[in-house]
């Protein structure tokens, strides 16, 4: 476990956990279809993030990554079907990092919190939005910043 996060509860870890499945429904389901190359998008990126996060946050997705295809699955399963509903819900969830980003050391939070944007972007790119003529489609590019979740460089 990272010495940062020691200090959190475990209901705070397990939101930190979630945290990029979490991303990568919201953004792979924008557009209320979760396609395999957005949901392979994901794992690519939680198993590159294994290898190239900051320092702080290798050891977390390496835990993370492990299974992260089954724990994707299980989480779209616990969550409403209709986009609409299913976008309010993973908000109000990815919202609730924000105390827990000012518990942690405001450095390893920024990057948590850059790698989360960046999964967003990358899932967003993946699937190529309108006729592959843009790169981001429009209901993820409403979504792709995370503004639910207040910047810690902010704070």
């Amino acid at each position: 476990m990272i010495k940062e996060f020691e200090k959190l509860t475990s209901a705070e870890m397990e939101l930190l956990h979630k945290a990029p499945v979490l991303v990568s429904i919201l953004i792979a389901g924008a557009d209320g279809n979760i396609d395999n190359k957005e949901v392979r998008r994901a794992i690519s990126l939680t198993e590159a993030k294994q290898k190239n996060s900051g320092a702080s946050l290798v050891e977390f997705y390496t835990e993370v990554g492990t299974d992260f295809e089954d724990k994707i699955k299980i989480v779209i399963q616990s969550l409403p079907s209709k986009v609409d509903k299913r976008t309010a819900e993973i908000s109000a969830l990815l919202a609730q990092l924000e105390p827990v980003f000012g518990k942690i050391n405001r450095q390893v939070a920024v990057e948590f919190y850059q790698s989360l944007r960046e999964i967003a972007t990358e899932i967003a790119q993946s699937s190529g939005g309108v006729l592959g003529m843009k790169t981001i489609g429009d209901e993820e590019a409403m979504l792709v910043n995370l503004p639910m979740i207040k910047d810690p460089a902010a704070f």
